[in-house]
């Protein structure tokens, strides 16, 4: 089922299926989000829980038990329900049941909001435990702009800006996606922008660390942009499906990594996981912002 929220500024849709961003309107209609082409990609903003990309096997262990999780972990595979709605806000909740305890053996809920004001929408994500123990967990957003945003334009007369200079490191991947132990210096231009070109993702995702946490979509020739900002991510990737002429960029906050290569993962031992202990809750907001 989806659900609209609105503004005087957007108005958005959004799935209970997984939570999933359907459609980021301006009044003029204007669509900034990509809307699925099964001859590109059928996917539109998975919402990324309990684990960030790829698996070894899909596959982890847990206290010697080994566990399967498809890519992206669980959420955007399960139905949620609606816990509050308002007029310019939506909450949804996913709480510990038979199919999540198959795949991920913790007591928890899940919650995502989507808030407007004025020209933002802010995303924020809760994990609860309500588990006896620490439970671990990798998180992010997945959300695919169109690109161009009007009329006229091409591809690549966009580029990604960060707000801030950097000199960030791209995480190194196997050809299918997992760590290879081994990153390098992703120059940008004059220290803060990627130009946009199709070939770019021909390695599939560029994952960056290190960079400045927020980065927008635009270009010199067009007035439409938009800004992402993830204060709590410690990694950022860009992606479009590999080897087609795509007319979207993903924008992703990642909390954490893939497995390592040929490595299945002890979901305890991943330094780069995060946890949230018996009882508490956890919580982080990123932002979307359109012009």
């Amino acid at each position: 089922m989806e659900y609209q929220i609105k503004n005087d500024r957007l108005k958005v849709v959004i799935c209970d299926r997984g939570a999933e961003l359907r459609s980021i309107q301006t009044p003029d209609g204007t669509e900034y989000l990509w809307q699925p082409d099964p001859e590109i990609w059928t996917g539109q903003a998975p919402n990324i829980f309990p684990y960030v990309a790829r698996l070894t096997d899909e596959t982890f262990t847990l206290d010697g038990t080994k566990y399967r999780m498809k890519i992206h972990g669980l959420v955007r595979y399960q139905t949620l329900a609606v816990e509050k709605k308002e007029e310019d806000s939506i909450t949804f909740r996913l709480d510990a049941n038979e199919e999540t305890r198959a795949q991920y053996p913790y007591e928890f809920t899940y919650r995502i909001t989507y808030a407007l004001k004025d020209n933002q929408m802010k995303i924020t994500s809760t994990v609860e435990n309500r588990d006896t123990r620490r439970i671990f967990f990798g998180i992010g957003g997945h959300p695919g702009f169109n690109v161009p945003m009007e009329e006229g334009l091409t591809f690549e007369d966009y580029y990604l800006e960060f707000s801030a200079p950097a000199k960030p490191y791209r995480v190194g991947f196997t050809d299918n996606c997992f760590l290879t132990g081994k990153d390098e210096l992703y120059p940008l231009e004059d220290g803060r922008r990627i130009r946009l070109r199709h070939e770019l993702f021909d390695h599939d995702a560029i994952v960056l660390k290190h960079a400045d946490r927020m980065v927008t979509i635009k270009s010199d020739k067009g007035s439409r942009s938009v800004k992402v900002s993830y204060p709590d991510f410690q990694y950022v990737g860009f992606w479009h499906k590999p080897y087609k002429t795509a007319p979207y960029v993903c924008v992703e906050p990642w909390s954490s990594l893939p497995s390592r290569d040929g490595i299945i993962e002890d979901f305890a031992q991943q330094a780069d996981l995060m946890h949230v202990d018996a009882g508490k809750t956890w919580e982080t907001t990123w932002t979307v912002e359109i012009e």
